[in-house]
């Protein structure tokens, strides 16, 4: 791979991959998608921009607005709105960043794409596969890249796997002069102001009703002021039940949310659909794996059954805190990631 574009972002990782990839002798040009509206996405583009010029390397802007609204935002919405609890990092890798921003690359003569994600690619003799791996620096953003396939990852390059940290990255891009090096980093969900996604919701016409907080046994226990408010093994913000109190669980069709004493956010597995399969073509049996179910939680030992198209279900070692339906649940081997899938329930 020679030529490559760079999703530029006109953050601090992206510049600094800029860096990285010209000194590794790359043909670089850069790319900045318009997502949103707003003063901030202006911002992005001319700090991206402002990154390229210094860097004398060709910029392009592409207007994803619409398809990112279709793909991202409106299952971000339907998520909330059916009681999950949705990662739209995810769903923009598989479908935005490697979806839309790899066939522009690759329709204007570019040889695949480059990114800032920490994490690592590997070359598989034996099979042939493209293995997705953790960073090998402090930083791993391989969680999130699970859903991708052989075609997306064998175009991707990513020039942070070896990266150090932050201080680090900041270094690189204050070598070469450019102010990025002092830019904050982005947001929790980049598309929603202040992380207020309740707000966020509401203005999309999410409609979200109070309802009952029902115990572990069905009874009424209270009142919600609406699913989209709550998540699984949330304590804060439920009222006061004379003890404490966990979201163990949301059923969206009966508007509840069902609440538990002090153990009962605890699980002893999940399902979940929607499976990616990285590593290996199928799972035809049982896999022993270390599972990720949230980006900042630490990889736990477990089964990973297959039961049916698409599915597998999950039994840990060790019950698990707050398994949370709409996360994804990632699989690794060492530091290869497998695969992953969407959780959709737990079991318990």
């Amino acid at each position: 791979m020679k030529k490559v574009m760079l999703g530029m972002s006109g953050g601090v990782d992206s510049s600094a991959a800029a860096v990285m990839l010209l000194e590794q002798g790359f043909e670089v040009s850069g790319v900045t998608l318009i997502l949103k509206d707003g003063e901030q996405t202006l911002r992005d583009v001319e700090s991206a921009h402002n990154v390229a010029e210094a860097l004398g390397i060709e910029h392009h802007t592409v207007d994803l607005r619409e398809k990112f609204r279709d793909e991202v935002i409106a299952n971000f919405a339907s998520e909330y709105k059916n009681g999950r609890t949705p990662n739209p990092c995810c769903v923009c890798n598989m479908k935005i960043k490697f979806g839309a921003m790899l066939d522009f690359a690759l329709e204007n003569g570019a040889d695949g794409i480059a990114t800032g994600h920490y994490a690592k690619l590997k070359k598989d003799e034996e099979s042939g596969k493209t293995l997705l791996m953790r960073s090998e620096g402090p930083k791993d953003q391989s969680y999130f890249l699970y859903g991708l396939n052989e075609f997306q990852l064998s175009h991707s390059i990513f020039p942070l796997e070896n990266a150090g940290g932050k201080d680090e990255i900041r270094a690189i891009c204050a070598a070469k002069g450019l102010s990025v090096a002092s830019r904050g980093d982005s947001q929790e969900i980049c598309f929603v102001p202040d992380d207020d996604y309740v707000s966020f919701l509401s203005a999309m016409g999410v409609e979200s009703k109070a309802g009952n907080f029902l115990d572990m046994q069905g009874n009424v226990i209270g009142r919600h002021e609406g699913i989209i408010r709550y998540t699984v093994g949330q304590r804060k913000g439920l009222g006061a039940f004379g003890k404490p109190m966990f979201v163990t669980s949301i059923n969206a069709q009966e508007n509840s949310v069902i609440l538990g004493e002090n153990g009962s956010q605890y699980s002893k597995g999940l399902v979940a659909d929607s499976l990616n399969l990285i590593s290996i073509d199928s799972l035809d049996a049982p896999l022993r794996a270390q599972v990720k179910i949230r980006f900042r939680a630490k990889e736990q030992w477990a089964t990973v059954n297959p039961v049916g198209a698409g599915r597998v279900e999950v039994i840990f070692d060790e019950p698990q805190r707050s398994v949370t339906p709409g996360q994804a649940a990632v699989f690794y081997d060492g530091d290869t990631v497998i695969g992953g899938a969407r959780i959709i329930s737990q079991i318990n």
